[in-house]
């Protein structure tokens, strides 16, 4: 297997319940932390006995930045939400890989998926302050029922973004967004493209309130996700997006980019009949996938050291997903990590795959694996030690070589399954880096440019950024937007010093380098490496149509 035969993983993105940005995520799961919330009154949640006050609820759900995308107030107030929050992640996720559409002559595609649009059912149909009259509204509503459904999640993407690659909406319920990125991986290697965003957006509930029991459902009968654990009663779901940057590897390496983790094989197959009915996952299907993937490759079942399973925290569907992960490994007793991302965060619908996979492309990034929330022992139908097949209890290292596997299973059975590798190791820096260099920012507001002035001001005083980095990501990577503002720094303590003052509103560098960019020019391109750096920060404000009563 060769560079041209694998996919790098350049930039990643995503938004879920306690944690706007994928760092945060991180931090989250490495401490164990469970964003999952028990609601009261107060959050709108019913005092029914029959129902389960939990959800993994998203911040500001009604926010969007709508002038940033060009939308006016009316019309964003009646675009799907899951439409807004993919536009943002979409965004985050070129910017982290250092990519400028408007500027980068690569052809950028986009594979995406949501769920059903819940806002419009919920929000605007049947809405008596919403029959549209004449005029604008008129044409807005006519523009909300166009865009409305899922198949235009990616196309309004591209059209927002300057995408011009193929944009493909996936729709495959739960494994939506890990479908999408095996089909964008396989797009880049039949080169239809030579960029692509991948990922998924969910709106599982507008109201983030909770959920009504039902006998014999599929739900937590206690508001608790505890994948394959003993204990374990039902899934928990929530709202959440997702997307990651792909390139072919021997690309990324061209192009000097920051590589997370490399994607080496994938699969999609589907249960067919074989199974007790359509909503019941089949065990057949599921080792199937795992095994095309691993034969897609060459890799023997050792050679997996992580599996990020689906584990939604149903008795059945786990217990059914570990029989099929013990066929996959045909009979190998070599240890294997598991764990699911669902006790942490919810069952993200469309954008669940996705998700596991940043947590993924983290663990074998970093040489950790966090631990499975409310994991306390496997169920009784579910045999893992006979396999070598140990759930993660707690954060723990991960040493030697690094490869996983992420599963992701859509209702009416849908498989997909990722195999991740580590990045190759980057070589020496070519050339030395110039003595000074002109950190250019720019952004839809003053506000926001202060703001983004003082977020990479916290970035680079962690310590671990070449300010050569920063300036060449800076120049070639991100947009030119209205409003500009740029200093000159020699080393990371002056640049930290300089953007401080910038984000305070205090004196900056003023020379030819920094005016010419305040005035409408372009950035001197600095010898250097594209890096992740702080995402754009959204001004978000209310767009948000109440349901009717």
């Amino acid at each position: 297997m060769t560079e041209d035969d694998r996919i790098a993983v350049v930039g990643l993105a995503c938004r879920v319940p306690g944690a706007d940005d994928a760092v945060t995520l991180w931090r989250n799961l490495l401490a164990g932390t469970t964003s999952v919330r028990r609601l009261t009154a107060a959050d709108g949640a019913p005092t029914d006995p029959d129902w389960v006050p939990v959800f993994g609820r998203l911040d500001d759900l009604a926010g969007f930045d709508a002038d940033l995308f060009g939308y006016p107030a009316g019309a964003a107030a009646l675009l799907d939400p899951q439409h807004r929050l993919f536009l943002e992640v979409a965004w985050h996720a070129l910017e982290d890989a250092g990519i400028d559409p408007d500027r980068d002559p690569a052809q950028i595609g986009v594979f995406a998926g949501c769920g059903p649009n819940r806002y419009l059912r919920h929000h605007l149909l049947g809405n008596p302050a919403l029959r549209p009259a004449a005029g604008d509204l008129a044409e807005d509503w006519d523009d909300a029922l166009t865009g409305a459904d899922g198949d235009y999640l990616p196309t309004r993407a591209a059209f927002a973004l300057g995408l011009t690659g193929p944009a493909v909406a996936v729709r495959t319920a739960c494994s939506t967004s890990l479908v999408a990125v095996c089909q964008a991986a396989q797009s880049l290697l039949d080169y239809r493209c030579d960029v692509v965003v991948a990922g998924g957006a969910a709106v599982v509930s507008t109201r983030q309130a909770g959920y009504r029991l039902r006998p014999g459902g599929l739900l937590a009968t206690d508001g608790v996700c505890r994948p394959y654990d003993t204990a374990a009663t039902g899934q928990v779901f929530g709202n959440g997006t997702g997307a990651v940057v792909l390139k072919r590897l021997a690309d990324a390496r061209a192009d000097g980019d920051h590589v997370h983790a490399v994607l080496a094989g994938w699969a999609v197959n589907n249960d067919g009949a074989d199974r007790p009915g359509f909503t019941v996952p089949g065990v057949a299907g599921q080792a199937a996938v795992l095994a095309e993937a691993l034969a897609s490759v060459g890799w023997d079942p050792a050679d997996v050291g992580y599996l990020e399973g689906h584990g939604t925290g149903t008795p059945v569907g786990d217990a059914i997903e570990v029989e099929a992960l013990v066929r996959a490994r045909r009979g190998s007793r070599a240890p294997l990590l598991l764990g699911s991302v669902k006790g942490n965060v919810g069952n993200l619908d469309a954008a669940a795959g996705v998700i596991s996979l940043i947590k993924t492309v983290y663990a074998v990034r970093t040489g950790q694996v966090p631990g499975t929330a409310h994991f306390t022992g496997a169920h009784r139908d579910v045999d893992l030690a006979a396999a070598g097949v140990e759930v993660t209890a707690r954060t723990r290292p991960w040493d030697g070589p690094r490869r996983a596997g992420v599963s992701s299973f859509g209702l009416g059975g849908t498989n997909a399954h990722v195999l991740v590798e580590q990045a190759p190791a980057t070589g020496d820096r070519d050339g030395a880096c110039p003595d000074r260099v002109v950190l250019g920012l720019s952004a839809g507001s003053p506000t926001a440019l202060r703001q983004l002035a003082g977020r990479l001001a916290a970035r680079l005083a962690e310590g671990d950024l070449a300010v050569a980095d920063v300036a060449h990501t800076l120049a070639v990577g991100r947009r030119r937007l209205a409003h500009r503002g740029a200093v000159g720094c020699a080393d990371v303590p002056e640049a930290v010093a300089q953007l401080t003052a910038f984000a305070r509103g205090g004196p900056v560098t003023d020379d030819a380098a920094t005016r010419s960019w305040r005035d409408g020019g372009d950035l001197p391109v600095a010898r250097g490496r594209r890096v992740p750096l702080p995402g754009y920060p959204f001004q978000r404000t209310r767009h948000w149509i109440e349901a009717a009563r």
